[in-house]
């Protein structure tokens, strides 16, 4: 996904772009080291996605450092996972940005229009997964793509699934979140004619263990096609999802 190479090279070839500052859009420091963090200049180069703030552990300061640093060089979308409340307002004070509570999610700069090959589908059971699911939509937003939110469309009631058919046939991924026993993956699995990328959460009582019992019903999977992540790793699915999407022909 050289999306970002591709560019460069096209606005070369259309003369937008003058050849000495392409040379140096690809020659630029690779990262920048602020002591406490090494900020990866070059990710969306190499991966086609800028880097991403992992906000819980790291104090409000840091995060407005790293964010100055991207800003800094030019990154007009800004994505910060498990950010407190504390630090966005923190964040916030020096760099205007939306806050989603449920998700813990803060962007800056809003959101690219989307230009994926098709839609992402977020589908969770219950209502107790979607800060989990929003952490995955707005990821998958924020790199491009359209998503379409189902949520309470667990296996308890499945008329609430079928219901949806068309959305989940003409889906090009789908994010299936799912805490207690997990078995929604599977059902969309059955259903779904393209990648599904299971998410296991936390949701459930005591023989849920903390979401081990959905992950390892997710793994154990009888529909063919679907790939688990980690507990509660919205974040991961949603930029999975998003790789997927803009999946391009390799010659």
């Amino acid at each position: 996904m050289n999306s970002e190479i591709r560019r460069i090279l096209e606005a070369v070839r259309t003369g937008d772009l003058p050849v000495e500052e392409a040379l140096l859009k690809i020659k630029k420091e690779p990262f920048e080291d602020i002591g406490y963090a090494k900020v990866d200049l070059h990710r969306k180069v190499r991966q086609g996605a800028a880097e991403v703030i992992y906000g819980a552990g790291k104090t409000p300061e840091q995060i407005v450092g790293i964010i100055d640093v991207m800003k800094g060089h030019g990154q007009g979308n800004i994505l910060i996972t498990r950010l407190s409340a504390e630090s966005a307002e923190f964040v916030g004070q020096t760099h205007p940005m939306d806050y989603y509570m449920d998700a813990r999610v803060g962007i800056i700069g809003g959101f690219p229009e989307p230009d994926g090959i098709g839609r992402i589908v977020v589908a969770t059971g219950g209502t107790s997964d979607i800060p989990v699911a929003e952490e995955a939509a707005l990821t998958a937003q924020i790199l491009g793509n359209e998503v379409v939110r189902l949520y309470d469309v667990g296996v308890a009631g499945l008329h609430r699934t079928l219901a949806h058919l068309d959305d989940i046939m003409g889906a090009s991924v789908i994010i299936a979140i799912a805490g207690m026993e997990g078995a929604l993956a599977s059902v969309i699995g059955g259903l779904a004619d393209c990648p599904v990328i299971a998410v296991p959460t936390s949701v459930g009582y005591g023989a849920s263990f903390g979401g081990l019992s959905a992950l390892l019903s997710m793994l154990n999977s009888c529909a063919s096609g679907v790939s688990v992540v980690n507990i509660d790793n919205g974040f991961g699915a949603g930029y999975l999802a998003g790789m997927i999407n803009h999946m391009e022909r390799k010659h």
